[in-house]
């Protein structure tokens, strides 16, 4: 579980030092990941453990979730313009 929480926002860090903002929301889909098995951890620990998982930290991930979901939507639409910035650039002669 330490490493599923840990992986979320090194996920979210790294892809942001990236280059291309594809690889930005590769990595943002990395972390949507890391928080599904932190969350599948959670479920288990309640069915096999019988620890009460508090309401307020599934609260947590699932608006952790969103947030992700959001970023990933903001950087598709970022590449989308920069492709066609790019592409409309004129070609200059050297």
């Amino acid at each position: 579980m330490r490493r599923s929480a840990v992986s979320i926002p090194s996920n979210i860090a790294e892809g942001y030092q990236r280059q291309h903002q594809k690889e930005f929301r590769q990595f943002l889909y990395h972390a949507l990941g890391s928080l599904s098995e932190l969350e599948t951890q959670l479920s288990i620990v309640e069915e096999v453990h019988r620890i009460q998982v508090s309401e307020d930290m599934l609260r947590q991930i699932d608006l952790l979730g969103k947030k992700i979901k959001t970023l990933i939507k903001l950087a598709a639409k970022d590449s989308t313009r920069q492709q066609k910035t790019s592409s409309q650039r004129p070609v200059q002669d050297e």
